[in-house]
């Protein structure tokens, strides 16, 4: 599978880095880091970024990326985290950057796409905001932990975040523990 990774500038990026780590085990993955994202990353002194052979990384001015065409082939795409920023520019269809563009690729050809919310609490307009993409078929995954999951440590808790996006976009993993 193709998938697309776009980190935006809200906090929480450790958790798509993550989220990135993982997936980059199984997939062919395309990732586009926002100017806000790099700046969130130094706030939250992250992680280094993973050098994979299965990992693509794309410059969000470069409009001419291979994922911002739909003939490109790409199975998914995760926003995570997402911005209020990015979220407002999905919902009204603002193609300014790579991030934008990809996103707006996927709706226009049919493809399923996350995104992570990152905000607390949210305002009426963002609510809005998540049921018109929630309407068009984006799957709306904030990071919430699950508790009953079995987590006891924040690890188990974001690789229950994880396991859940995963399971959101058809990657089949077992990451995190299930009912049983």
């Amino acid at each position: 599978m193709k998938i697309v990774v776009a980190l935006t500038g809200s906090s929480g990026v450790r958790l798509g880095i993550k989220f990135l780590k993982f997936i980059a085990k199984t997939q062919e993955v395309y990732v586009i880091i926002s100017q806000s994202a790099k700046k969130t990353m130094v706030l939250e002194s992250c992680e280094c970024l993973p050098n994979d052979e299965n990992i693509t990384y794309l410059d969000d001015n470069s409009l001419d990326a291979c994922v911002a065409s739909g003939s490109f082939g790409v199975d998914s795409m995760a926003v995570v985290p997402c911005s209020m920023n990015s979220m407002a520019k999905f919902t009204t269809g603002i193609s300014d950057t790579l991030i934008t563009r990809a996103f707006s690729v996927m709706l226009k050809e049919n493809r399923p796409v996350l995104i992570a919310p990152r905000e607390m609490p949210y305002n009426q307009i963002q609510l809005k905001n998540m049921l018109k993409l929630s309407k068009v078929g984006v799957h709306i995954a904030p990071p919430v932990m699950g508790y009953y999951s079995g987590a006891q440590t924040m690890e188990d808790m974001e690789n229950f975040i994880v396991g859940k996006w995963c399971d959101l976009l058809g990657i089949k993993n077992d990451i995190y523990k299930r009912w049983v």
